[in-house]
């Protein structure tokens, strides 16, 4: 089995899809055999201090040739290329999607990320993605060989609660408090809603308290502080009983390199309302959920309306979800595929 080393920036038990999935295919390659280090480096990443640059190259550096280093795409793609050229160790890239491609950038930022991380990929062995979406984009604008990127889809865990919805119908959301997430659009569908009998729970870290203030203004100033509980980060007992409590899942995302929270949802069987950017089309089947365009409150407020009076309809979609969740891969086997990636370096 071939030794590695995985470089991620921060607390790796951070609430956030990525951190989920880069915390769980750590412990799933020690799992698989693989002598794995933890290199934690600084959170300033991906805009970095001059302090976590510095300390990031002083330790991937310093790595020796015979171990492989895996490195987050947070790190990956905003790194100076001039020092990650001299890290010995093979490498191996994290893309969970490209950053450029995030929300909110300035053009010179977005640029400034694209040149890099095209520039970084070009030193890599092997790229780990979670997706067909995101290895389309990376072979067609960033110039990396097909050959090179193998997609290991995120794994699911199986559901420990039965499903048990409340009345009214509980809307769930769950994404971090950033504005790629579209929790603002979600909150304007909302209120065109407040006719028929629901609640919603949006579950999310904070993302910076400015974000979160706009969230809370929205709240209150549409009317819905008795409809709608943004609960921030939650842990993983509370948050697995939101879903078994849940009617229908919703997330008005901007962008997705996948999803987790999508698996999530359907391996408990939830319908899905979102839209139709991204990797999300390729994430939640055509039969268990309804996509709209994104930044569109009249059209996701017309899906969560069909979702919520429509029952044949959230019926079906329900059922599609059950039979999608029960097919979705294993933590295991996201490990085994990147255990694969590993040995043939």
């Amino acid at each position: 089995m071939k030794d590695a080393a995985f470089a991620i920036p921060g607390d790796i038990n951070t609430l956030t899809g990525g951190y989920i999935y880069e915390r769980r295919l750590l412990e799933g390659l020690r799992a698989h055999g693989h002598d794995m280090v933890h290199i934690e480096l600084g959170d300033s990443f991906p805009a970095p201090t001059e302090s976590d640059k510095a300390h990031a190259i002083e330790a991937l550096v310093a790595l020796p040739p015979e171990r492989a280093l895996i490195l987050d795409g947070l790190v990956y793609g905003s790194i100076a290329t001039e020092g990650l050229a001299h890290v010995k160790a093979p490498i191996v890239a994290m893309i969970h999607h490209p950053l450029a491609l995030e929300t909110g950038l300035d053009k010179a930022t977005a640029d400034h990320l694209f040149r890099t991380e095209r520039d970084n990929l070009a030193l890599a062995q092997a790229v780990l993605v979670p997706s067909p979406h995101t290895a389309d984009i990376l072979t067609r604008d960033y110039a990396v060989p097909p050959a090179k990127i193998t997609i290991a889809r995120p794994g699911t865990e199986r559901p420990e609660l039965p499903h048990a919805p409340t009345e009214p119908p509980l809307i769930l959301s769950v994404g971090i408090l950033h504005p790629r997430k579209g929790h603002d659009t979600l909150l304007s569908a909302l209120a065109r809603l407040v006719h028929l009998d629901w609640r919603a729970v949006i579950v999310g870290t904070p993302y910076d308290a400015a974000h979160v203030e706009t969230l809370e203004r929205m709240r209150h100033d549409l009317g819905l502080t008795h409809r709608v509980a943004l609960v921030g980060k939650q842990d993983r007992d509370a948050l697995f009983r939101l879903y078994s409590e849940a009617t229908l899942f919703a997330l008005a995302t901007r962008y997705e390199g996948y999803g987790i929270v999508f698996d999530e949802a359907l391996a408990r069987g939830l319908p899905i309302v979102s839209c139709a950017t991204g990797a999300v089309p390729q994430t939640v089947p055509q039969d268990a959920g309804l996509l709209v365009p994104t930044d569109d409150p009249a059209a996701l407020a017309g899906a969560l309306e069909t979702m919520l009076t429509d029952t044949e309809t959230r019926e079906a979609m329900t059922r599609a979800a059950i039979a999608a969740g029960a097919a979705l891969p294993s933590w295991d086997d996201t490990s085994a595929t990147a255990s694969k990636v590993l040995n043939a370096l």
